[in-house]
């Protein structure tokens, strides 16, 4: 049965396992290869299980722990061909790992197939994936975007799982102590997404058939998880929760547990 594991989510740290205790996928490594270790064993997966990480786009925060993961398993790497050749020339991947473009194929892995979907984000290359698990159930993880492009709404749409992007709350954002550039940036059609715009998208998934939804990479100065929550189940007043869809925040670490899908 499908299982999708949030190890870690927000602005400080992001990886995803994606499959059960006999084999599955990670979506990024950004947090220490020993932190994550120990996430997968509280998780009861053991590291061998961990057959390929693809890699969503070159920020610290989606690889910091990358170089370490390649040089103790020399598993392949996915990702963007101008994203692999960032990090490649940053000595970000261990030469002992293949590393392999995905854009434009689906690739089989673990009993996965996976696709990747652009995003717009001020990285060289970001992107999402879509990912088909071999009970047919068909999931998502959709960070670091400014905005829902059609080409996003098209990769989201009959997902049964989606783990969506709420980085920040407007008004937290705009009246907090970042400085302006950043706060520009992060409002930005290519920085992230506001809990209201998520609200929005969610709504549509919902309407078109997904069931489950996971807020993630939530920014820790500039939201929280309750209002979050609260702000995107604004914008589904036309759904029962519990009855027409599932919803929980991704937490800043795991402490154990999936989300069967």
């Amino acid at each position: 049965m499908a299982r999708i594991y949030p190890l870690f989510s927000s602005s400080k740290g992001n990886s995803t396992f994606i499959g059960t205790e006999n084999g599955g996928i990670l979506i990024d490594c950004g947090v220490s290869f020993k932190r994550l270790s120990a996430a997968l064993e509280l998780n009861h997966i053991p590291l061998p299980a961990v057959q390929a990480v693809f890699i969503t786009h070159e920020h610290s925060d989606h690889i910091n722990g990358l170089k370490m993961l390649t040089k103790n398993t020399g598993i392949p790497v996915y990702g963007t061909k101008r994203t692999l050749q960032r990090l490649c020339d940053s000595d970000k991947i261990a030469p002992s790992s293949p590393v392999i473009d995905i854009c434009g194929k689906a690739i089989s892995c673990a009993g996965n197939e996976v696709t990747c979907f652009n995003t717009p984000h001020d990285a060289i290359h970001s992107c999402g994936y879509r990912i088909t698990t071999e009970d047919g159930r068909i999931c998502a993880v959709c960070t670091d975007l400014g905005h829902v492009t059609p080409e996003v709404d098209s990769a989201l749409i009959g997902c049964r799982l989606v783990l969506i992007e709420a980085n920040y709350d407007e008004g937290m954002l705009r009246h907090g102590p970042y400085p302006l550039y950043l706060k520009e940036r992060i409002l930005s059609q290519n920085g992230h997404l506001s809990n209201d715009a998520c609200g929005e998208q969610v709504s549509r998934l919902i309407r078109q058939g997904t069931t489950h939804i996971i807020l993630g990479h939530l920014s820790q100065d500039n939201n929280r998880p309750g209002i979050a929550d609260s702000t995107v189940q604004s914008h589904l007043t036309d759904f029962t929760r519990g009855r027409d869809y599932l919803m929980g925040v991704a937490p800043v670490e795991t402490q154990g547990g999936a989300v069967i899908f």
